[in-house]
């Protein structure tokens, strides 16, 4: 056998015992008469140790290993006079009597250690090492238990884990899709999945009840920290469901999540935010709720001031920054040149300084008596100590930049704790946005969410204002689910595609056969996604989902390892009978 343990296994219980390791070389360290190896493998690391008066020859047989290098040895246990406590295996090594070489390595572009120093696209390209470090291992290691946990929670719900089929029909809402074309159907295209969305819904008309699967999907999107052209899903379906239920079984399995993965207790009930008020008080419709500094609007309050900005702006607003008032004019002008970031867009920063004396310092003092500024300082529950931050601008637009200046802020005053975690459901979404470029609606989720039952008269008089049965489970400012009761009645659906813009031959032709199977007893339903690998990230305290995830594109949705995307043989094109028409430079 290539091995007895594993080099994370051996205890002082296992001293004076003969044992064979296999693993990698991590380090290499020559002393003269004794030269000292680092093993590894994926669970851990076993000094080995060569002495040159004992075994001359495989002391020799050990200079002449390198970096990962694959080797086993054999030998006794025995306790290190030097213990090292930051390993498992500190408090022993291996006086090796065997040495084989399994396999030679040449010299690894970066350092296989925790703090490496390759950079991102040369450990992209050379993944397969990377994934040799133990940060990225532990990372997967960690999506796997996760993985795991989530099958033991839903099993125990009675869902049924059921595949769906990965070349499907392509649908124009959504994202863009990836689409494959067919050999077998000259000039045609399969899609592949942004969601499993039709086939959830027609197992549940199938009479499956509850369903769920760890499912693959992929959008052909822009990509930035937590997205990626193909990702994981934790996708779930349910028959005979209201919201609440929906609601209650989910917030459990994520409750059941954050017991068996961080051993965090979490014995209340996720709160309820309405999507209008995340939108009033925290400019986001995944709030941050780690931390207050809600937004104050104080449009009404200064529309008769001199200050010409306040007159003419849509929305004023802000927050109160507690014990903030020392700050100097240098972190003032910092904050102001963030505001001013091309993507956040504000055009400046207004602030209000309630110093520990009492005094009040303010940038626009001169439109404002100190009297006025602390009446404004009242709406923020400002002390003396704290520092308010006001934007001014299109609603919209200052909404957002004030997000970002609360989440910046936030940053800075060390309250968005990676161990601190705040779940929230948002709810009350609109189900229709309209966009001004094309004149129509659009679905905020997707054409089959169900609109509030007392909203439903407003769908032929006032279809903007109708509220949505979705929901998106929020943590740490994060979207980990979302999802919605689905309609399932045929009258209604119908005139959610006429509002879409849909003719009927085009509702016809996209999704005729889940209108059919609607004909045949579909129950009320509704489901939820989680974002598989953003949930895994937030356990693991990352920003990105690459982190996460074995084998990762690169930000321009390319797999460096590989290669990928590539051009193909064009014998393979003209199978297909494609022809390629190259844009002129």
């Amino acid at each position: 056998m290539y091995r007895t343990h594993t080099c994370g296994e051996l205890r002082i219980e296992h001293i004076n015992q003969t044992v064979t390791l296999s693993g990698w070389v991590q380090k290499i360290r020559n002393l003269g008469g004794m030269t000292f190896i680092d093993l590894r493998d994926r669970y851990g690391i076993t000094q080995l140790v060569f002495n040159e008066q004992t075994h001359k020859d495989l002391c020799e047989q050990a200079e002449e290993l390198g970096r990962e290098f694959v080797i086993q040895v054999k030998g006794q246990v025995a306790e290190r006079s030097n213990k090292n406590s930051k390993i498992a295996t500190g408090d022993i090594e291996i006086l090796v009597e065997q040495l084989s070489v399994l396999n030679s390595s040449e010299l690894p572009p970066f350092t296989i250690e925790d703090e490496t120093d390759g950079g991102d696209e040369l450990r992209m390209k050379y993944r397969y090492l990377d994934l040799r470090r133990s940060p990225v291992r532990e990372n997967l290691i960690l999506r796997h238990k996760i993985g795991f946990e989530v099958r033991n929670y839903l099993n125990s719900e009675n869902f049924i884990e059921t595949e769906t089929p990965v070349l499907i029909k392509s649908t124009p809402e959504g994202a863009r899709d990836f689409i494959v074309p067919s050999r077998m159907n000259e000039g045609q295209f399969y899609a592949l999945p942004q969601s499993p969305q039709v086939f959830k819904q027609l197992l549940m008309v199938s009479g499956f009840d509850r369903y769920f699967q760890i499912v693959k999907c992929f959008r052909d999107e822009d990509l930035r920290a937590d997205r990626q052209p193909e990702f994981t899903q934790i996708d779930c379906e349910m028959s005979f469901v209201e919201q609440e239920d929906i609601l209650n079984t989910f917030e459990g399995m994520t409750k059941h999540l954050f017991k068996t993965i961080k051993n965090v207790d979490i014995d209340y009930t996720f709160p309820r935010l309405a999507y209008a008020d995340a939108m009033k008080y925290y400019g986001s419709d995944k709030p941050d709720t780690r931390f207050g500094m809600k937004f104050v609007e104080l449009t009404e309050a200064v529309k008769n001031s001199e200050f010409k900005l306040f007159n003419e702006a849509e929305y004023v607003g802000g927050i109160c920054a507690e014990g903030c008032a020392s700050y100097t004019r240098k972190q003032l002008d910092q904050l102001t040149d963030f505001v001013k970031k091309p993507q956040i867009g504000a055009g400046g920063l207004i602030y209000i300084k309630f110093n520990a004396d009492g005094s009040v310092k303010s940038s626009i003092d001169k439109f404002f008596s100190a009297d006025e500024l602390k009446e404004l300082g009242k709406k923020f529950n400002a002390k003396e100590g704290d520092l308010v931050l006001i934007l001014a601008g299109v609603r919209n637009k200052t909404l957002n930049a004030l997000c970002e200046l609360r989440l910046e802020m936030g940053e800075r005053l060390g309250l968005r704790d990676k161990n601190k975690f705040s779940p929230l459901w948002v709810v009350d979404f609109p189900l229709l946005e309209w966009d001004e470029d094309t004149k129509r609606f659009y679905a905020m989720h997707h054409p089959f969410t169900s609109p509030k039952e007392e909203d439903l008269a407003q769908l032929d008089t006032n279809p903007g204002e109708v509220r949505a049965n979705a929901y998106d489970l929020v943590i740490n400012g994060v979207e980990i689910g979302g999802g919605s009761v689905r309609i399932y009645n045929d009258e209604l659906q119908q005139k959610m595609f006429k509002l879409l813009g849909f003719t009927e031959e085009e509702a016809e032709n996209q999704f005729g056969f889940l209108m059919n199977a609607f004909k045949y007893g579909a129950p009320p339903h509704g489901g939820v996604a989680f974002g598989f690998d953003r949930l895994v990230a937030m356990f693991a305290g990352l920003d990105s989902i690459r982190d996460v995830i074995a084998f990762p594109k690169n930000n321009s949705g390319r797999d460096v390892m590989i290669d990928s995307p590539s051009p193909v043989a064009k014998e393979q094109l003209d199978e297909l009978k494609i022809a390629l028409t190259l844009k002129e430079q």
